[in-house]
């Protein structure tokens, strides 16, 4: 069950978007809210600054942190500000510990420092991380999606720059006989449990070992009670993930894979395939280290 949700408050243009696709995973079943704002360490990055160019520039560094630290300051009077006007509208009640209703509640949360370290660092007590992704957004870097995934030992929920405004009622398993895979599966039940559609998909170079282990996992979810389909895509260092996107997109569908280790992050074998998640995928996509 998924009962608190993280969300990263940064500041910038696609908070909103952000806000939206977490409080619709937080209606289906009635979460909370964690909405944390990282309000730059601009003293801690200049006196890093100062350490590596030496004595004798006082001033220009001085005049840097000014500046850096009201350019920091803006972005967290505005993500503060998203949140109450977004709390206000959609009706949320604030609350930091449990309340007796069945619906959504928020709770703000600020600290200093990194932003991917507090994400990882926060997310590692909650359910499920809901992250916005798009290709020049500055509030989340690729580095606070990477450190979520691989700091956390938390699902990642990674929206795309349009809210989703429903749950998806088809979720594709991007699936690999690996404790990555498994892992995200695992983490993805609540969501599996009530999708209408589920479709396992394998790409292996062992098209007979390939079907075998898409084979174990649908009859395990069958067991569910869940109404689970598989295909299998022939390899390619393109192709499997242009067809996996086009697939998932025109179904409007959830992608659930696995999300593997820092030097083989770009190297799955979907020839790239987190890579391009990562870059913008235009489905959410649900992963797990």
């Amino acid at each position: 069950m998924i009962k608190t949700i993280l969300v990263p408050a940064t500041g910038s243009d696609m908070d909103i978007a952000v806000f939206k696709s977490a409080l619709t995973v937080a209606r289906a079943f009635a979460a909370h809210l964690e909405f944390l704002h990282v309000h730059l360490d601009v003293m801690a990055m200049a006196a890093t600054a100062v350490s590596h160019v030496g004595a004798g520039i006082g001033t220009p560094v001085t005049g840097l942190v000014s500046q850096i630290e009201e350019d920091a300051g803006r972005l967290e009077a505005k993500a503060r500000q998203s949140f109450q006007e977004f709390c206000a509208r959609e009706g949320l009640a604030l609350a930091d510990t449990p309340i007796a209703q069945g619906a959504p509640s928020a709770q703000w949360l600020r600290q200093i420092g990194d932003q991917a370290q507090w994400v990882a660092e926060l997310g590692r007590s909650t359910d499920l991380i809901v992250i916005g992704r798009r290709a020049h957004d500055p509030g989340i870097s690729v580095d606070t999606i990477e450190t979520a995934l691989f700091g956390s030992g938390r699902p990642v929920l990674i929206s795309p720059a349009a809210a989703v405004a429903a749950l998806p009622e088809t979720i594709i398993i991007a699936w690999k006989a690996t404790p990555e895979a498994a892992r995200a599966v695992g983490a993805a039940l609540p969501l599996l449990s009530i999708a209408k559609q589920i479709l396992i998909v394998t790409v292996a170079e062992d098209q007979d070992l390939s079907d075998e282990e898409g084979a174990r996992l649908l009859t395990a979810l069958r067991w569910h009670g869940f109404n689970v389909s598989m295909r299998h895509l022939p390899p390619g260092p393109q192709g499997a993930a242009s067809t996996l996107l086009a697939e998932a997109t025109e179904q409007a569908a959830l992608i659930v894979m696995g999300a593997y280790g820092n030097s083989r992050l770009r190297q799955w074998i979907f020839g790239g395939f987190t890579r391009y998640v990562l870059q913008g995928a235009e489905v959410p996509v649900l992963m797990m280290h």
